[in-house]
């Protein structure tokens, strides 16, 4: 997000490295592909370099616990968390609760959560009262199983431990002896407090309340939670609840419920904005209380068949298992070998990050519509980061997780059906949040390699609206990002992208990375107008995928801002997203010759672009620069190319330690672009269908593919110093222009690299 990462100040910060050993314990037996992932990995706020907001620029991941892409996520919570801070901090040294929390990223709200926090002594209900501290050393993190201890007096500990599936979650509770112990939940948590820039809570206080209802005869307490932390930046939703049932194995004696401050025992009942339940107990030494957490967001109803479904009876263990299951199947997708425990460490978690996010919507055929406020029938997915994610994430899932790729399709056309456009980044519903319809990428880019199990006319239909229609107010609104919510933004400035053939800076905020944004959305709409014979549009899209070259200037070789009258503007770093005019001159991804030609050939776009490295212009943790690696293919230059991929993805971007991504992993992109640069080919140009070839970094690679198909990648005397590529072949044939289809690669075969020393100029 514009407010998100560092502003590039350099040096490297302290790294905060959990307990190696309670991290990776392994087995006598050999260790499988998920016993490799650090969930701890990219959970420090601070980043690889100081940056704005008191550092905030670290990897935004968290520790949670759930299968593959689930609805939501179980995690220790060490802070109140909002719109800029996550849940879950490594530099926190406190739990105030564990919670179901629904917080993709950073950037974006948590919404419809729910915490339970285990306690003894005298009862204390505010999370800043109820906070427990703890060790790293005393934290076991996997994507299927989390622990710590938390520190009650100087000698005594509670012990907590989490299990997750798709929409429930196990907490398992040991308590050392008491004569005072309870569970505390909290419902909703709108804390005035925590208003800043970036959050206003005065609407939500006015407007929302949580509920909670003790029921002993069933043993468990239910409830629901209104509160979207990004309700400012998108429509009202009125009847938007996270459902909870929370279910104990002790039984419900004492209880009472809370608001604020006011505890009220006794009490079964409560509404409020800031305010949950209680039960109370006696435990002896090592009394194991287990507490299973269902949620979903059509009903109480549907919250208790999830449960039904999911954890059908009291076994925490089966939990772990079935969840630790899940995942070794979906990471088996790649398989690497001949490299390090620490390099398949970085390897599998990225792997893991890159699984989470689009999340599952829909609970076994049913889904609420943030889109429409209605229960529908089918299947959906939620949490696009798509500003992001359209340039590696969801490419890597069309070869990782192929059988999802039409089911997330899909669901952007069901919001474009429910709310009248695709959205930018639904959290869960609209919000205005970056620039471009990069829906239209993700949608093409898989139309183009063959996924059609999605109502394809319907596609067309909402990528042809984004491309066509300007929003409303589009000629007096400035659009900027996180404004406060008035209308759905899709491509602010379309009326004076198309009759002028660029979005002027003097009319609309973010010009020129808009400009260069919509001629990509352009170019990825107008691959399905021809797939589908619509040759006008085809043509016409394509002339207004040319309109990047419209910002272009002449006498300073930049992309720059343009005033509504034609002029270069006199501030030629403003009009930008997350950056300068470094940072988006070589941002037309899907037209690298016409760049080329734009900037005097192959000789003056390749000197251009190296000063864009060696003058400490580029920045790997901002995704706009993510392609920019595998440009020197287009010039000639491939060796500079795996120079690059190399430099890339060593330390100086990766970890194995809390400060382990450079920069926000935003849902998984920064992974997957990890991921593809190490298999050796990276996507350049959505919707193109093919791949530019980099070097890959680790000498065996195994992509299984549907149907028993493998993509063999073998780099021969890969070494530190032969980083270079000699000579690559695919299924024996020799690849000249460093491309390959992605028709090729699914076909399955050998993708064989001799590595050198020496660049291959």
């Amino acid at each position: 997000m514009q407010f998100k990462r560092s502003f590039y100040l350099l040096g490297l910060l302290t790294l905060f490295y959990g307990n190696a050993n309670a991290q990776n314990a392994a087995s006598k037996k050999q260790l499988e592909e998920v016993d490799y992932v650090n969930p701890i990995i990219g959970t420090a706020v601070k980043g690889f370099s100081e940056g704005l907001l008191e550092g905030n620029g670290g990897g935004g991941t968290m520790p949670c616990v759930n299968v593959p892409f689930a609805m939501t996520n179980f995690v220790a919570q060490t802070r109140e968390n909002k719109m800029s801070y996550m849940v879950y901090q490594y530099e926190d040294n406190s739990v105030i609760g564990f919670t179901a929390s629904h917080q993709p990223t950073v950037w974006m709200g948590d919404y419809g959560y729910v915490s339970v926090m285990p306690q003894v002594g005298k009862l204390r209900v505010l999370p800043k009262e109820r906070l427990l501290t703890f060790n790293h050393a005393d934290e076991v993190a996997k994507p299927y199983y989390y622990s710590v201890k938390l520190k009650t007096t100087e000698a005594t500990k509670i012990k907590a431990e989490i299990a997750g599936a798709n929409t429930c979650g196990m907490f398992r509770f040991t308590f050392p002896k008491a004569d005072q112990a309870h569970i505390i939940i909290q419902g909703i948590n709108l804390n005035p407090a925590l208003t800043d820039w970036a959050n206003d809570y005065t609407v939500r206080l006015k407007k929302l309340k949580g509920y909670v209802h003790v029921d002993t005869v069933n043993n468990e307490i239910t409830g629901y939670n209104p509160d979207r932390q990004s309700a400012q930046l998108g429509p009202e939703l009125k009847n938007f609840k996270g459902y909870f049932v929370i279910k104990f194995n002790k039984q419900i004696k004492k209880f009472g419920t809370w608001d604020k401050q006011v505890i009220n025992k006794g009490s079964r009942e409560q509404y409020g904005t800031r305010m949950g339940a209680f039960i109370s107990f006696r435990t002896k030494a090592n009394d194991e209380v287990r507490v299973v957490v269902a949620t979903s967001f059509i009903s109480i109803d549907q919250a208790r068949e999830n449960l039904r479904k999911e954890i059908p009876d009291w076994d925490f263990d089966k939990v772990v298992q079935n969840t630790r299951a899940k995942w070794q199947q979906a990471l088996q997708s790649i398989q690497v070998s001949g490299v390090t425990k620490e390099q398949k460490t970085i390897f599998y978690t990225a792997l893991f990050h890159t699984m989470l996010f689009p999340r599952q919507f829909s609970e076994y055929g049913k889904y609420y519509s943030a889109f429409d406020d209605k229960v529908h029938k089918g299947e959906s997915y939620n949490d696009y980061s798509l500003w992001d994610t359209f340039r590696a994430l969801h490419p890597l899932l069309t070869l990782t997780q192929p059988q999802r790729v039409d089911g997330m399709v899909q669901s952007l056309l069901q919001m474009y059906q429910e709310g009248g456009w695709m959205p930018m980044w639904p959290n869960p519903t609209y919000t205005n949040i970056m620039i471009g319809t990069h829906g239209d990428a993700v949608v093409a880019d898989a139309f183009v390699k063959g996924f059609h199990g999605f109502d394809t006319k319907l596609a067309y239909e909402a990528l042809h609206k984004d491309s066509y229609d300007a929003p409303d107010g589009d000629t007096h609104k400035k659009w900027g990002d996180r404004d406060l919510w008035t209308s759905f933004e899709a491509r602010g400035g379309l009326t004076n992208y198309h009759k002028l053939g660029y979005i002027p800076v003097d009319k609309t905020r973010e010009s020129v990375s808009r400009t260069i944004e919509y001629s990509l959305d352009d170019y990825c709409v107008a691959q399905v107008a021809k797939g589908l014979g619509k040759e006008d549009d085809y043509k016409q899209l394509m002339a207004w995928s040319k309109n990047y070259e419209n910002v272009y200037n002449k006498a300073t070789g930049f992309m720059a801002p343009r005033n509504a009258d034609g002029h270069f503007s006199a501030k030629p770093d403003s009009g930008f997203t997350e950056g300068t005019k470094w940072t988006y001159t070589f941002g037309a991804m899907h037209d690298v010759p016409g760049m080329i030609k734009l900037m005097g050939g192959e000789k003056a776009f390749a000197a251009k672009l190296n000063q864009n490295f060696t003058g400490g212009h580029y920045h790997a943790d901002n995704e706009p620069g993510h392609h920019y690696l595998y440009l020197f293919n287009y010039c000639g230059m491939p060796w500079k190319t795996q120079e690059l991929v190399r430099e890339h993805t060593s330390s100086q971007n990766f970890r194995n330690a809390a400060v382990g991504i450079n920069g926000n992993d935003d849902c998984g992109q920064t992974s997957a672009w990890y991921i593809f640069n190490v298999m050796g080919f990276y996507p350049v140009s959505p919707a193109s269908g093919v791949y530019s070839i980099g070097a890959p970094q680790f000498p065996n690679m195994v992509l299984n593919l549907p149907h028993g198909k493998k993509l063999i990648i073998k780099a021969t005397d890969l070494s530190a110093k032969n980083k270079y590529v000699k000579e690559v072949t695919f299924n024996g044939k020799s690849i000249k222009n460093f491309e390959i289809s992605h028709q090729e690669i699914i076909e399955g075969g050998t993708l064989a690299f001799t590595m050198t020393s020496t660049p291959q100029k």
